[in-house]
């Protein structure tokens, strides 16, 4: 069986969030799936998605610290600066982060570790609603 929707995420201030609750909410069909994949794909170029800790969140505050220090604002060789400061470097992190990730899903539930979360990397100061396609392919019980 296959099963694409478009879902949107609400408004996020830049940094790293945990999203795994708000996409199972906005994905009920995962529940018919015995043994199947979840394919995120976020339609953004200045945002990203990817995996990591879902239980402290200074992991999320080292993330957006570290990749902050990695890829600057304001560096002169920009030339893509027309919608701000945050703009190309918010480009680049989501190019380093990515703009997909994929969850298997086990007995009607996504089957990650028990330390593991789906994260929304909002790079802009101001990104705006984030709209997203999921894709579930598998076998229905």
């Amino acid at each position: 069986m296959w099963i694409q929707k478009n879902l949107v995420l609400n408004e996020y201030p830049r940094g790293f969030h945990l999203i795994t609750t708000e996409i199972i909410k906005q994905l009920p069909e995962i529940r018919y799936f015995s043994v199947g994949i979840l394919h995120l794909f976020i339609k953004h170029t200045s945002a990203s998605l990817t995996i990591n800790e879902n239980a402290d969140p200074t992991v999320r505050k080292d993330m957006e610290t570290h990749i902050n220090k990695m890829v600057p604002e304001g560096m002169e060789y920009y030339l893509h600066n027309y919608e701000g400061e945050d703009d190309m470097p918010a480009h680049i992190k989501a190019s380093i982060f990515g703009n997909s990730t994929t969850v298997p899903i086990t007995d009607g539930k996504l089957t990650l570790g028990t330390w593991q979360g789906i994260y929304l990397g909002e790079h802009r100061d101001a990104g705006g609603d984030r709209k997203l396609v999921a894709t579930l392919n598998g076998k229905e019980y």
